[in-house]
């Protein structure tokens, strides 16, 4: 029997811009993100483009994918960028001691990036090299990336092959500095971060988002050092002097404590549970940054980011331990759906996201073997959701229904929804993470008639499932047929397990 709820969307209440970089992707040299994945040089039999692979493009550009962010995560403290330019067999390979200790040829480097970028129309975000890396190697590197005219790195550009500079919106100081970016202190980082922004300089038109490389999950002293750095001082009314755009932080769901973290398709309801109670602390975790941030910096002008999130499991039987490679299910797709209504709940202060990882790793939107490429679960949810990109946010009430369950003590909501308008059209997004029940929702549209509306539905039969060679569709967006018109607005039957988005027509005055 289903249960019945009230979502209440106030249509006609604008909030914030849901900045459409919350849908941003990121691609490391860890396993078979890039080589298998995006790059399969020049002379492989797959299609390609200088080595890129084209159905994976293809794929990707339904996502309409506003940033990239390269070449990593921890790899990006071990790479120097000047062994990625230039003929690629004369570039030198190095060791990447911390993915799988394999030999790295670097013949995906600096222009493959920028091209796929450019064939994806997404833009690029660079993470520089704090760990391991010099203030030089990285004034250099942006230079040789963004200066016009005539400069030692623009000319060592142009003998590349690349006269022009390119465009690089968003630029990482460093990465993870608690961890495998350095180990270091919160405020020895942020001494380090300033004095590496402040090379990091504008050239030409190309103006620099600087990224900070923030907290892990909730260490607020992190975000406190980070800010004061930013600001100056506790408080202060001043205008940021602007080091830094934005600080980011990292987060992942997990079922366990690591070195385990549960498995991607043999998993219970009760870990099924855990992992929506794991993905909704994601709210808790950003008021806990926000409400720093807001201390130092009122006016909101730094922003923040969450520049890897996503689920991590256990790596699928039979491949290697330090690939991440992990099956993708329903249970993912959920976890995205929910974790994405925070993100627009947020969208005052967070302003960018990238989910790890965009192909073969971890939670990835696509997964290659050879020929044969698929779309996730998770993929879906973005694609589903992409009208939320740059539209505006209103706000959303969840009344009644079947309400929070707990799991390891964190409360969960059975339910979650979010709304946003653009241009004479409306998306509610609305997930039911119930495993075992269904639920009618009435969908109380206020503010504005609605003119003509249309539904998608993903779901499966269970949980575990997920997309294969053998079945690519097993999980994948069908119309949704349990919805009508009702006084309040809209009634729709959300089966368990689901996410549905809703497409409204608003009718003009």
């Amino acid at each position: 029997m289903s249960q019945e709820a009230r979502v209440v969307v106030d249509l006609d209440v604008p909030l914030d811009r849901i900045s459409r970089h919350v849908y941003g992707h990121f691609a490391e040299h860890l396993g078979r993100c890039i080589y298998d994945g995006f790059y399969v040089g020049e002379d492989s039999e797959i299609p390609n483009e200088n080595g890129i692979r084209l159905d994976v493009v293809e794929a990707l550009r339904e996502l309409d994918v506003p940033n990239l962010r390269w070449p990593g995560g921890c790899f990006a403290d071990f790479y120097h960028w000047q062994d990625g330019i230039g003929p690629k067999d004369q570039r030198p390979s190095m060791v990447n001691a911390h993915w799988g200790d394999v030999l790295e040829n670097n013949h995906f480097g600096t222009h493959e990036f920028m091209d796929l970028c450019e064939m994806l129309g997404a833009d690029p975000y660079v993470n520089g090299n704090v760990g391991s890396g010099t203030v030089q190697e990285m004034s250099d590197w942006i230079e040789y990336l963004t200066r016009p005219g005539d400069s030692p790195m623009s000319r060592l550009r142009a003998e590349n092959g690349r006269e022009e500079p390119w465009t690089v919106p968003f630029w990482g100081v460093g990465n993870e500095g608690w961890g495998c970016g350095g180990n270091m202190s919160a405020r020895h980082f942020a001494d380090e971060a300033r004095r590496f922004a402040t090379f990091a300089r504008d050239f030409g038109d190309n103006k620099l988002y600087k990224i900070a490389a923030g907290a892990a999950v909730d260490d607020l002293e992190w975000t406190e050092e980070l800010m004061r750095a930013a600001t100056g001082c506790l408080g202060c009314t001043m205008s940021p002097n602007r080091l830094f755009h934005a600080i980011s932080f990292h987060y992942y769901t997990r079922t366990e404590m690591p070195p385990l973290r549960g498995d991607a398709t043999e998993f219970s309801v009760d870990e099924h549970y855990r992992a929506m109670a794991g993905a909704q602390d994601m709210d808790r975790i950003i008021k806990g940054h926000v409400a720093v941030m807001d201390r130092y910096d009122p006016n909101g002008t730094i922003d923040l980011i969450c520049d890897e999130w996503g689920t991590w499991w256990n790596v699928e039987e039979g491949t290697h331990p330090r690939f991440l490679f992990q099956q993708n299910t329903l249970r993912d797709a959920l976890v995205a759906s929910t974790t994405l209504d925070i993100f627009h709940r947020h969208a005052r202060r967070l302003k960018m996201a990238n989910i790890a990882q965009t192909v073969n790793v971890l939670q990835a939107m696509i997964l290659t073997d050879g020929e044969t490429m698929i779309k996730t679960p998770t993929f879906h949810v973005f694609e589903m959701n992409r009208m939320h990109q740059d539209a505006t946010s209103v706000p959303v009430h969840i009344l009644g229904g079947p309400g929070f369950r707990t799991a390891n003590s964190t409360p969960f909501d059975l339910i979650t929804a979010s709304a946003s308008v653009r241009d004479g059209s409306a998306l509610v997004s609305l997930s039911n993470v119930d495993a075992e029940e269904a639920v009618d929702i009435v969908l109380d549209l206020r503010g504005v008639d609605v003119a003509a509306f249309e539904g998608r539905l993903l779901t499966a039969s269970t949980l575990q499932t997920h997309n294969s060679a053998q079945d690519p569709d097993a999980v994948a967006p069908v119309p949704l047929d349990g919805i009508e018109r009702h006084p309040r607005g809209l009634r729709v039957s959300l089966p368990r397990h689901s996410f549905a988005t809703i497409t409204l027509e608003l009718a003009t005055v």
